[in-house]
């Protein structure tokens, strides 16, 4: 069963209180009981002392009791009288006892025979139905002629027991309006403390129903709720933020999926209309080639930003040519860029070993090559340069195309982002949109960074820095064969 928080503050304040207050109860019952016994024993030894003395004046036969004129039923309505008087014999016989009693004491020939060699001996026995308490003295301190004998006193128990018995009762009803009252003030007290997060649970259900945008306006009162609103809201809004990258994204993968399948078919329909000549099916196939081969990267590249997003992009280092990874690169894409006329330059050295995923880093040249021939002018230039410096690897893509003057640089990589200017500029080579966000994140899964500059009219340059791994993969590398740093630039 599950109860709410207030009631649950509720109920352990009122436990933690409780077991404070039997606790003290306990402590009090034992105090107070201790100290009525320690007022007992000091009545019943006085009482001894007095009887004592007044035996040791007479011989065996002619010993007496220093007793009260009363009768037994005056006795017996005296409250807490120590009227219980025994003298014996350590065999156990009786020689003299109280008027009071109808019977003897309780005793035994052993506590009799410690009593009669100096020990005072208490005890708490049971006598005509009752509890009392018994002192038994021995006589022989008082001179000779009584080294066999044992004097018993006894006191009744009932009012001690009575007084304590009444002081529990009492502490018990304590504890329990304590309690009571504990519970209601924590109640109370719980409610007020947890209000400011009702509030916040209201407005959370509203905006559940509703936009994510709109935040916790949540009044509250201390440093603590004022810190989980603020929590809330910065959840909220990373969250809105995800929804609404992911509905871009879904809205940008939908539109991009759907534009080359329609061209594709428009052109497979038109082509079915009638018969046609070799020629014009050749050319119907080799643009349907176009489109699913543009498919075919798109989904590529949506596939590895999922990887990366599923976090299933981690880099897999090993020993590498980072410079040979980049001319391999760069060769791929050079018809490419001579068919523009672009002049694609390498700027690396013969060599360049560090320790690397192969495949991640060639990715990255590839993107940020091909997107810069995009951008570049026909007969512009487009620099690829790779180094390494202070153990990080350096890759620098630059082109002398139109910049992107004011637009926000940041959003270079978010998904299915392309600038008017390479739509314009070439709409069938426009690309996915997911080059330079794939690039992003291999980049972060290197913990590395990014860095571009742009300007107007003279183009732009992107600079992707690898710092070295966090842990290097186990038996990737002979420790004899690993670089010094990052990467060693080898002639």
């Amino acid at each position: 069963m599950t109860h709410s928080f207030r009631f649950q503050l509720a109920l352990r304040a009122t436990a933690g209180a409780t077991l404070g207050l039997a606790v003290l109860s306990g402590v009090t019952l034992l105090t107070l009981r201790a100290v009525l016994d320690r007022e007992l024993n000091r009545s019943i030894s006085s009482v001894a002392s007095i009887q004592a003395a007044s035996l040791a004046d007479g011989t065996p036969g002619g010993m007496h009791f220093h007793e009260w004129d009363l009768t037994p039923e005056e006795a017996a309505s005296v409250s807490g009288l120590i009227r219980y008087a025994q003298v014996w014999q350590t065999d156990g016989v009786s020689l003299l006892r109280s008027r009071y009693m109808m019977s003897d004491l309780p005793s035994d020939a052993e506590t009799l025979v410690r009593a009669d060699a100096g020990e005072l001996i208490w005890a708490e026995q049971q006598f005509e139905g009752s509890p009392v308490r018994t002192l038994f003295y021995p006589l022989d301190r008082l001179g000779e002629g009584h080294e066999a004998h044992v004097l018993q006193i006894a006191a009744p128990l009932l009012a001690r027991n009575e007084m304590l018995g009444r002081a529990g009762y009492f502490l018990i009803l304590l504890t329990t309006l304590l309690a009571g009252a504990t519970f209601a003030g924590s109640w109370w007290l719980a409610g007020s403390a947890i209000r400011p997060i009702h509030a916040v649970i209201d407005q959370a259900e509203e905006i559940g129903g509703g936009s994510l945008d709109r935040g916790i306006q949540a009044y509250a009162d201390t440093s603590e709720y004022q810190r989980l609103v603020e929590v809330l809201n910065t959840m909220l809004g990373r969250i809105h933020s995800a929804f609404e990258s992911q509905r871009r994204f879904t809205a940008d993968a939908s539109h991009e999926l759907k534009s080359p399948l329609t061209a594709m078919r428009g052109e497979i329909e038109i082509a079915l209309r009638r018969p046609r000549e070799a020629e014009e099916y050749a050319s119907v196939l080799g643009s349907t080639l176009e489109e699913v081969m543009r498919l075919s990267k798109l989904t590529e590249d949506l596939l590895t930003l999922a990887r990366s997003d599923a976090g299933a992009l981690a880099p897999q280092v090993e020993a590498a040519d980072a410079a040979e990874i980049a001319a391999r690169m760069v060769d791929r894409l050079r018809p490419h860029a001579e068919a523009k006329g672009i002049d694609l330059v390498l700027d690396a050295p013969e060599s360049l070993l560090a320790l690397l995923d192969q495949g991640l880093l060639g990715q990255c040249v590839w993107n940020l090559t091909d997107n810069a021939l995009k951008f570049a002018d026909q007969g512009g230039h487009v620099r690829v340069a790779i180094s390494e410096c202070s153990g990080e690897l350096i890759l620098e893509v630059e082109d002398d195309g139109p910049g992107l003057g004011d637009l926000d640089t940041s959003s270079l990589f978010e998904r299915f982002f392309r600038a008017d200017e390479a739509r314009a500029r070439d709409p069938a080579t426009a690309g996915t949109g997911l080059g330079l966000a794939i690039v992003k994140h291999i980049v972060e899964r290197h913990r590395g960074r990014l860095d571009i500059a742009s300007t107007l009219g003279k183009g732009t340059s992107i600079t992707v820095l690898l710092p070295p791994p966090a842990d290097e993969t186990p038996g990737r590398m002979d420790e004899k064969k690993r670089p010094s740093a990052l990467s060693r630039t080898m002639s």
